[in-house]
């Protein structure tokens, strides 16, 4: 039974990731090209490679440190990250699932058949407003909870936005964003396998609606130094250049644009902060050891032994706990 599941998924998904890869590749040369016609006012194809790649950007140690952090990653997450996911989701799906039926005694779904475009629709616009607030609001908690801090601060460090960027994200804050989209991102699995869907829409619509996500929110070219705007559409959509903003040094930038991909979870909950026209940031700490995060050991192993610190500072009490702001704003 579990074959024929994975077998019906495995059908209907055999293409997904490669049109992912293909649309996010055109969508950085797209970025490129646009922001470099903005930007520059004698164009060529030899000033555009240069502008798009700068070699002060490409050779920086934090750019190195990017790269090794993104292969050692890559060897390592499609053994934990992908499997961790599906099984926090699943799990709280199906146990959202059985908690309702049992509750009010019936037999899912409530609508039989399959579903039809606007059951599609209406999955996929309440599944982009899950996965979205779920990020929001762990987002926020990495910046205010120093035991949490301590992880985020290795996204943080990065001195150079390089697209890959985007996946300098320590594995252990990584599973933990994972397991609180569980929670969210679960229990709207569950409600919607209690009203309409059966497990394999459930699963490739899911994928659809998370590949959709990624696209939109173009987490690549928002990790680089192009400054996308979307103009009304920012109202909507957080474009890359107002995330950039929430990497810069500037302490007036500070827990600003949580948003992962709408910008109205900023603007309702008050952390909206909106960039002048082409404005430029400074990336990355402020802390006196902020080079230590330009290794591997300094992004893998640091961030634990100081999350333990905090740990050990709550087991003793006595101790001040440092600030999320303070550890940041040192001289």
């Amino acid at each position: 039974m579990l074959s024929d599941l994975v077998g019906k998924v495995l059908d209907k998904l055999s293409g997904t990731s490669l049109l992912a890869t293909g649309l996010l590749l055109l969508t950085a040369l797209v970025s490129a090209l646009v922001a470099y016609w903005r930007t520059v006012e004698e164009k060529s194809w030899k000033e555009f490679f240069e502008f798009a790649i700068p070699h002060e950007v490409i050779t920086h140690p934090s750019a190195r440190a990017d790269l090794l952090f993104w292969v050692t990653k890559k060897a390592l997450m499609p053994f934990l990250m992908l499997p961790a996911g599906i099984v926090f989701v699943t799990a709280v799906g199906y146990g959202t699932n059985w908690l309702f039926s049992t509750l009010f005694q019936f037999q899912p779904p409530l609508i039989e058949g399959p579903a039809g475009p606007v059951t599609v629709l209406i999955f996929t616009i309440t599944m982009l407003l899950a996965y979205d607030i779920s990020y929001y609001l762990y987002h926020v908690a990495q910046h205010r909870y120093p035991v949490l801090w301590e992880l985020h601060k290795v996204h943080h460090s990065a001195e150079v936005m390089v697209g890959i960027t985007k996946d300098r994200v320590h594995p252990l804050d990584e599973l933990m964003n994972r397991a609180w989209d569980g929670i969210v991102v679960g229990i709207c699995f569950g409600i919607w396998s209690l009203i309409s869907l059966n497990l394999v829409e459930l699963t490739v619509f899911g994928v659809n609606v998370y590949v959709m996500r990624n696209i939109l929110m173009m987490d690549f070219v928002r990790h680089t130094h192009f400054k996308i705007s979307f103009g009304p559409l920012n109202n909507l959509i957080l474009c890359p250049h107002w995330h950039q903003l929430h990497h810069s040094t500037d302490p007036r930038h500070y827990d600003k644009n949580f948003g992962l991909l709408f910008s109205f979870w900023d603007r309702l909950f008050g952390t909206l902060c909106v960039p002048k026209p082409d404005e430029d940031f400074k990336f990355g700490l402020v802390d006196r050891d902020v080079r230590d995060y330009q290794s591997l050991a300094g992004l893998y192993v640091m961030p634990l032994k100081r999350m333990w610190r905090h740990i050990a500072r709550r087991v003793r009490p006595g101790q001040p706990e440092a600030t999320r702001a303070s550890q940041r704003a040192q001289p």
